[in-house]
């Protein structure tokens, strides 16, 4: 299963909870996101031809970034540009979550051990901004 949180039209994160498959590659998020986001399921003995990717020079503005939740279980607050509090999700082992867009907090539910990716370089000091508006 595939979960899209909107705000206004926009799309503030994307959920792909455990267990969802798809025939082939599949990409859930718009061709103008900063990350790509896939799901792949292929046979046994399937080969993706040796490749490399080519150096595109591409121009990002803000971050998104996602979060694989291998154990354990975390509670994701999302909030609005203006810093207003929406709705909140939870996730378990096996989920991942793609943060879109406006802002976000994380709560630990269960001790958990999570991967994340974003786009880079992180910037100390810039990147990031406190919300006011907590839940």
């Amino acid at each position: 299963m595939i979960e899209t949180i909107s705000h206004e039209g926009a799309t503030v994160a994307m959920i792909i909870r455990r267990g969802h498959q798809t025939k082939g590659i599949s990409f859930v998020t718009p061709l103008d996101f900063s990350l790509q986001l896939g799901t792949m399921t292929r046979p046994a003995g399937y080969e993706v031809v040796p490749h490399i990717h080519n150096p595109v020079r591409r121009e990002t503005i803000g971050t998104q970034e996602v979060l694989f939740v291998a154990s354990g279980r975390v509670a994701v607050d999302f909030y609005s540009f203006e810093q207003v509090y929406l709705e909140s999700r939870e996730l378990g082992a096996g989920d991942t979550i793609l943060l879109a867009g406006a802002g976000h907090g994380i709560k630990i539910l269960e001790e958990a051990s999570i991967i994340e990716v974003k786009n880079g370089p992180y910037i100390e000091g810039a990147d990031k901004g406190g919300v006011q508006g907590k839940r």
